[in-house]
């Protein structure tokens, strides 16, 4: 069966931040991620996760100004060093946090910028993510996302991060496959999958059309744990769906598709 990690960016938003850890241990998780944990002193995080005896399993490197726009930065030449903070500031979190995964996001690519020179951006300001997480044993994710959700976002193909990965010649960097993201852009998801298996190091869930719940849409859940179950597929599954109604009500799926 399935890691669930409850995304505390999407759900229990009934609370505040702080108070969803609570909610998340009451509706029988073991682990959380989150987008940005820098609205909060690192401490209070940290005080939460050993309240309610949750593993902290995932969130993001500083995006840029989120309200303004920015998804991330990591392709555009213009803000390496803005980068480059972000990262110092994201590991000084993830280090008090006990975070074993970072995601980079690449953001949208700027207008009139030659995407080769975007890639290049991108595959450096990676290779100097990995090496500052290398020493603290954190991973690297990159995440492809759909470009009806994120137009003109620069990664949107588990092809185009598997050769990314590989260009970068990092052995931290993996695959964060976002099975909401992937049925938008490819479908094939058992058969993507399974060929990305190596390289995926975390996954994340919610159901298309609406990114509701799984049961709510077109995703087949059931037969997709079952096929996850059979490759062996250990690592966590993060909850990042918006909840059609309450959080807690919404989580009947847990137990009708994984019976």
């Amino acid at each position: 069966m399935p890691k669930f990690a409850a995304n505390l960016s999407m759900l229990f938003t009934e609370a505040p931040f702080l108070d969803r850890f609570a909610l998340a241990r009451e509706a029988g998780f073991d682990g959380v991620e989150f987008l940005f944990p820098y609205a909060c002193e690192a401490q209070q995080i940290t005080e939460r996760l050993r309240r309610h005896q949750l593993e902290l399993v995932l969130h993001n490197l500083p995006p840029g100004d989120w309200a303004a726009g920015d998804r991330g930065m990591a392709c555009d030449p213009r803000r390496v060093e803005e980068f480059r903070a972000g990262v110092a500031l994201g590991l000084e979190y993830a280090t008090e946090l006990g975070t074993p995964r970072l995601h980079c996001m690449a953001g949208i690519v700027p207008p009139g910028l030659d995407p080769a020179r975007a890639r290049d951006t991108y595959l450096d300001n990676l290779r100097y993510a990995a090496d500052q997480c290398r020493p603290h044993g954190i991973a690297l994710m990159i995440e492809p996302i759909n470009h009806f959700d994120m137009p003109g976002y620069f990664l949107n193909h588990s092809w185009q991060a598997r050769e990314l990965i590989t260009a970068s010649g990092c052995d931290n960097v993996f695959l964060q496959y976002d099975i909401y993201h992937m049925q938008r852009m490819e479908g094939e998801l058992v058969n993507t999958i399974r060929a990305n298996l190596p390289l995926i190091g975390h996954m994340q869930l919610a159901d298309t059309p609406g990114r509701h719940e799984p049961g709510t849409g077109e995703i087949n859940y059931r037969f997709l744990f079952q096929q996850l179950d059979a490759m062996g597929y250990q690592g966590w599954i993060g909850c990042e769906y918006v909840p059609q109604g309450d959080t807690a009500s919404g989580l009947r799926w847990r137990a009708a598709l994984t019976a």
